[in-house]
């Protein structure tokens, strides 16, 4: 999940996460009654020159993007059949400024950072019975998981188009939902290595019987 974190640092690294998590929300809300393309295309080129100023690396990331594209089109082409062209690119636009701006989220914010930020808005969940940690982590590798998932699709498409130019057929598709369970697998082994699936009182007690076997 490394892959997905831009590791040079940038001004929007500095930017802290809570702020960042807001104004996605924010955005997200404030585009939705917009129906001009032109003010979504407008939104779309900010967005854009955003990741330029990150750097060579930052707009390289776009492209990891391509994978999402047929699912945005199909779409724009059923919204542009029913209501018109401009409703179509309408609803293509604003779906893709929302991933761009998401991802620019992702790429410059820690598991840790995310976790942080999305904690203490779970919190009133303790009064249920649910762990704010466990779900702020849940919440964290949700959004960690998205561009990772992207970028393994793009590069198993491209290994598939070097081979061959007929169209890739289902049973990849089957072959990435099998590799993506295994990932989660493998995830959730670490969590459970790292005391993730017990308690908080127990790993406390965990953690106080590791420091007393390291004092004998």
């Amino acid at each position: 999940m490394i892959s997905s974190y831009l590791a040079r640092p940038t001004w929007l690294h500095r930017v802290p996460a809570g702020p960042k998590l807001a104004a996605v929300a924010v955005l997200s809300v404030l585009v939705l009654p917009i129906n001009d393309w032109r003010l979504l295309a407008s939104g779309l080129a900010a967005a854009v020159l955003v990741y330029g100023s990150l750097g060579r690396e930052a707009l390289q990331r776009i492209t990891t993007l391509r994978p999402l594209l047929p699912v945005i089109v199909v779409i724009g082409a059923i919204q542009g059949f029913a209501d018109g062209w401009q409703a179509g690119a309408v609803s293509m636009l604003r779906l893709v400024l929302m991933v761009l701006v998401a991802d620019l989220v992702t790429m410059t914010t820690t598991l840790r950072a995310m976790m942080a930020a999305i904690a203490p808005l779970l919190r009133p969940l303790r009064h249920l019975g649910l762990d704010p940690e466990r779900l702020s982590l849940a919440v964290a590798l949700v959004l960690r998981f998205v561009p990772v998932l992207l970028a393994q699709w793009q590069g198993r498409e491209e290994a598939w188009r070097a081979r061959t130019s007929r169209r890739m057929p289902l049973r990849l598709v089957a072959l990435f939902v099998a590799e993506t369970l295994v990932m989660a697998d493998h995830v959730a082994e670490s969590l459970d290595a790292r005391g993730f699936s017990r308690r908080p009182s127990s790993r406390k007690a965990q953690m106080k019987a590791d420091l007393q076997q390291k004092d004998d």
